[in-house]
């Protein structure tokens, strides 16, 4: 049996792997609406760092960061944050663990918004102390599926939302056992200016702890999400392989 997650795995089943690349999977606990669990945005990250280690002999998978900076969500129960400056630091010396184990390559999927800052500056740092690290992040899955994807897979607001129509979806399709579609709703903010990015509090753009319209979810769209996800996650990684990681520019 194919072995890539690290906390499944002993000393020696390690050591006699051939890991060259680490997947590091970040989530988040927090309120998404009555209908999905506390814990989506672990679940869905991680998921999906395990089916993409899944095609490679040479992925470890290491556990999931499951607290993230959810500030902004903090009035809807029982979210859990941690300060941005924590979550920096967390990151900063999970990827400082994996280098001083002789692994190079890493790979960050993301599972919540309010990590992509922290991630960003994170492996900033670790790239002025550490040149040959390399990082590649995918920062925002549900901004990439709906990309992806045909125009016309999602029904509302492009099936966007935190707990939406999108996010929904996946969590039917990988854990249906921890949801509750009986208690979907639909809250789309209307009130927004254009152009500009308006830095809220959940609770100043939803009353229910979700937004989006995850009444218009469904597995389906979640299958061809997860699919077309782990699809790209694959197609960096050998794009990156095939250059053995080697991206830099030739200026001429």
């Amino acid at each position: 049996m194919k072995r890539y997650e690290l906390h499944k795995m002993t000393k020696r089943q390690v050591l006699e792997s051939n890991f060259d690349k680490v997947i590091i999977s970040v989530g988040s606990c927090e309120c998404h609406g009555d209908h999905l669990p506390e814990g989506t945005d672990t679940f869905v990250s991680y998921k999906l760092a395990c089916q993409v280690a899944e095609k490679y002999d040479d992925i470890l998978v290491i556990p999931p960061i499951t607290i993230g900076y959810s500030g902004h969500y903090d009035t809807f129960p029982f979210t859990l944050t941690l300060s941005y400056d924590t979550t920096i630091l967390v990151l900063y010396d999970v990827i400082e663990s994996i280098l001083r184990n002789g692994i190079d390559k890493i790979i960050i999927i993301n599972g919540h918004d309010g990590n992509i800052a922290p991630i960003e500056i994170a492996s900033r740092k670790i790239k002025e102390k550490y040149e040959n690290a390399k990082i590649a992040v995918l920062g925002e899955w549900w901004v990439t599926a709906g990309q992806l994807l045909p125009e016309n897979t999602f029904e509302v607001w492009d099936g966007l939302g935190h707990g939406g129509e999108g996010e929904s979806s996946i969590m039917y399709y990988l854990y249906p056992e921890y949801c509750d579609e009986e208690y979907a709703t639909s809250v789309v903010p209307d009130n927004l200016p254009p152009h500009l990015d308006i830095k809220w509090d959940f609770s100043e753009i939803t009353n229910t702890g979700q937004t989006g319209d995850a009444t218009k979810a469904n597995a389906d769209k979640g299958k061809m999400m997860n699919d077309a996800i782990v699809q790209a996650v694959c197609e960096g990684i050998d794009y990156l392989n095939e250059r053995n990681w080697d991206y830099k520019t030739n200026i001429k």
